[in-house]
């Protein structure tokens, strides 16, 4: 059978499971691709309240060339489909003192930034900057282009030398004595510590090697889609379809068919619908639970700890803050007391760090004039039935405390519209297990190792993309395990 004639089923329309479908799609699959929501993007969405649009999920653009791959594979030209911006700032960092750090993403300025204002040397930080680097350089393909569940990756000399490598970046340690061994400065050391959030783990216990992410936004550049965030998930849509991807939107999968251990399609509103292969985009938690009725497997997977999830605020705001840019960051007084709430306790701090992103600085469509659109986001546990209705209240009572004493306002009367995003709706409307963000987390030093791989050992037939399985969350990741399900189809 030739590759023209084989038909592959793709289950959700998440920015991993559209870039699976581009890709094979270029290569003559006939690609299909159903979607429960009425819309494509999985958590890539977008909210709109009044007169205001928001970015419903990832908020940071980094690494667009894993996008611009994409447009290119098919012989397009990207920016015919959307364009994006490099960024001056990744981020404004506020801290409880008063101090105000612009994390500007050119190296040089960052580190002479960091040292006005926090006394930390600055030719620490370019170093740290660079062992960041360094550390990329030496695992990236092994860790994210790669399949770490495949005998075959561990063949190619070029994965060789990077595993070989691993005992040597003292990457095994926790990224906070990493960090904290570098710059020896508590608010550059919390600075970096963050970046652990960026996959939904707690820095104090999670490995080292997470301190590639840095790399990724001050020496790889952070980006700004021109039409926001949402932009990248219609323009992958509008992508597929000119490569003649069907999607199938309103289409709840109910289940992958089998026949003797070979995937032979997926049933859509108790119609079967056939296929050769079968790629799963959703949650690994339910694909096996809802999709293949594995109980033993879910239930394994179900013991795996899961990252943090997010609240957050949607905000349409009566006011401009010439303080603040696109993203920004007020970081709580005690770090370390936030993360054990978070994950022993599985509760909100009363102190919580907030995240304020502004999309209007960049896109003045998305507020009305002499407003804003704020995204307001705090850390928050996976859903452990915990009582959310009363956290919610709490926790915006002290978010709004924390800013109005930051920004030096009344906030709460300036709030024109509000809509909420919490964990149950996040594993409501994405279908993330308990809604967390990221699957599992990744808090264990061979943590990278236990995500759940892109192939199904027991299955003929059947793959997995997204999130929630290697090399793990966010938009760069997902992109990622696409490429990496695509290299099977290359054998």
């Amino acid at each position: 059978m030739s590759v023209s004639s084989k038909k592959v089923s793709v289950i959700g329309a998440g920015v991993g499971g559209m870039a699976i479908a581009i890709r094979l799609s270029v290569k003559g699959y006939k690609v299909s691709v159903f979607e429960s929501n009425s819309h494509v993007g999985g958590k890539l969405s977008q909210i709109e309240s009044g007169d205001f649009r928001f970015d419903a999920g990832p908020s940071l653009f980094t690494m667009p060339e894993l996008v611009d791959e994409l447009f290119q594979l098919a012989n397009k030209d990207p920016r015919e489909f959307f364009n994006y911006q490099k960024l001056d700032e990744s981020c404004r960092y506020f801290y409880e003192d008063g101090t105000h750090i612009i994390g500007y993403t050119d190296p040089q300025k960052f580190a002479e930034e960091s040292a006005n204002k926090t006394g930390v040397d600055a030719s620490a930080v370019l170093k740290h900057l660079k062992k960041s680097q360094f550390i990329y350089d030496s695992t990236a393909f092994l860790f994210l282009q790669k399949s770490l569940h495949s005998i075959k990756t561990y063949l190619s000399l070029k994965v060789l030398k990077s595993f070989l490598k691993l005992p040597f970046l003292g990457v095994f340690g926790s990224m906070h004595l990493a960090n904290h061994n570098a710059l020896s400065n508590d608010k550059m050391v919390q600075l970096f510590d963050r970046y652990a959030t960026y996959n939904g783990s707690n820095p104090y216990i999670a490995p080292a090697i997470l301190n590639i992410i840095p790399h990724l936004e001050f020496n790889k550049g952070a980006f700004f889609p021109n039409k926001g965030m949402y932009s990248i998930s219609l323009a992958l849509h509008d992508l597929a379809v000119s490569l003649g991807v069907q999607f199938n939107l309103n289409s709840k999968v109910d289940e992958i068919l089998l026949e003797r251990k070979k995937v032979k399609g997926v049933v859509v509103n108790k119609e079967a619908i056939l296929s050769d292969y079968v790629i799963s985009n959703l949650d690994i938690f339910f694909t096996y639970k809802n999709l293949l009725k594995n109980q033993f497997a879910s239930k394994m997977i179900a013991k795996q700890e899961r990252s943090t999830s997010a609240l957050i605020f949607y905000w349409g705001v009566n006011n401009t803050f010439p303080t603040l840019d696109l993203h920004n960051i007020f970081f709580s007084a005690d770090y370390k007391k936030e993360f054990e709430v978070l994950n022993a306790a599985k509760a909100i701090y009363h102190d919580p760090t907030v995240y304020v992103n502004i999309t209007s600085k960049k896109n003045s469509l998305d507020a009305p004039e002499n407003c804003e659109n704020w995204f307001v986001m705090i850390n928050v546990p996976s859903n452990e039935n915990q009582n959310w209705d009363e956290l919610i209240i709490k926790a915006k009572a002290s978010i709004i405390k924390k800013l109005n004493c930051q920004l030096t306002t009344d906030l709460e009367p300036l709030i024109l519209s509000e809509e909420i995003l919490d964990p149950r709706k996040i594993e409501s409307k994405t279908g993330s297990y308990k809604g967390s963000l990221y699957g599992t987390a990744s808090n264990k030093k061979m943590a990278a190792f236990f995500r759940h791989p892109n192939f199904s050992n027991d299955i003929r037939g059947l793959y997995f993309c997204g999130g929630s399985v290697h090399p793990g969350g966010g938009i760069p990741l997902a992109l990622s395990s696409a490429k990496i399900v695509d290299d099977f189809f290359s054998t």
